[in-house]
């Protein structure tokens, strides 16, 4: 599993330069079979971290334009009727993909947007009555700009849980961003790249992810920052139990990701806020006072009991 990962960051790296928290958090999030929420501005690499990582897998990729006047069909299919056969035919949409980048998802209609739920929740569509399944692997990489808020939709909270993370990419630092235009010539594109590892053993190196050990103590940590969550006063909604396992799943993937097999507290704490974060949804008075959810997530990993060394490996 390490080895595969370095690999894959290296590669996705050719073609997203200064971004490594962003990659790694990416791939972590594919290993543990989540989905990802990508909010930041237009032009610091969203589309182009989807496409290097379906391509890196070897994979197949979509992007779907999220608009006011995109259908719900337009996500999953559609079935048309075939007068040769007599019968009704269904035509995918585009969520048939290994790696499906929604593209400014909080464009779209709720019923539009509630389109994605069945797809991320149990990786099938049902059209017409009839289940279609997707993958495995299969990853939504969503994003949305934090910045222009008209004619947008925001997304409900039981979609925001079923994204394992929520990240930024932001703008790389300026030695970085010096970097990008001295290879602006010759660095490799997206659709250039060769897959390092193949789906099936993406799939199988997943599976070896959930065998991942978390100890006892440290799978009560969990349940106690997700509680501290829901009993915070500056919060109207705390994280559910979805989060608490999103938690478990991507610190057991961080840990593999470091050729361990067995979690530790760091790990957890490593991903408490892009995890958690994004589910909580703060009280009109704490919005007022600027309190985010990462704030308050931060504020717990200081006063929350973190369990001792010897608890995090029994």
């Amino acid at each position: 599993m390490e080895q595969a990962f370095r690999k894959l960051v290296d590669q996705v790296e050719q073609v997203i330069q200064g971004k490594r928290d962003a990659v790694q958090l990416a791939l972590v999030c594919l290993f543990a079979q989540g989905h990802l929420l990508i909010e930041d501005v237009p032009g610091v690499g969203k589309t182009s971290l989807a496409k290097a990582i379906a391509r890196s897998i070897g994979g197949t990729w979509q992007r779907i334009q999220f608009t006011p006047d995109l259908l719900p069909s337009d996500v999953t299919g559609v079935s048309v009727w075939n007068r040769a056969t007599g019968a009704f035919e269904f035509r995918p949409g585009g969520v048939f993909a290994t790696v499906l980048l929604a593209d400014e998802i909080n464009r779209a209609s709720p019923k539009t947007q509630s389109a994605l739920l069945e797809a991320m929740e149990e990786g099938q569509v049902t059209v017409d009555g009839y289940s279609h399944p997707l993958g495995p692997p299969f990853m939504v990489i969503a994003t949305q700009n934090p910045i222009e808020l008209e004619g947008t939709y925001p997304l409900p909270e039981a979609q925001l849980d079923r994204f394992l993370m929520r990240i930024a990419m932001g703008y790389p630092d300026r030695d970085a961003e010096l970097e990008i235009l001295e290879a602006d010539r010759d660095h490799a594109a997206a659709a250039e790249l060769l897959p390092v590892i193949t789906a099936d053993e993406l799939v199988e190196l997943s599976r070896d992810v959930a065998r991942v050990h978390v100890a006892p103590a440290l799978r009560e940590y969990i349940v106690r920052l997700a509680d501290a969550t829901r009993r915070h006063p500056a919060l109207e909604l705390g994280a559910s139990p979805r989060g608490a396992l999103g938690l478990q799943r991507a610190a057991r993937a961080w840990a593999a990701a470091a050729g361990r097999d067995f979690v530790l507290p760091d790990d957890v704490k490593r991903l408490a806020i892009p995890v958690l974060a994004h589910r909580l949804l703060p009280s009109g008075d704490a919005e007022l006072r600027g309190v985010t959810g990462a704030d308050v997530v931060g504020e717990l990993l200081t006063s929350v009991p973190v369990p001792g060394a010897t608890g995090a490996t029994s």
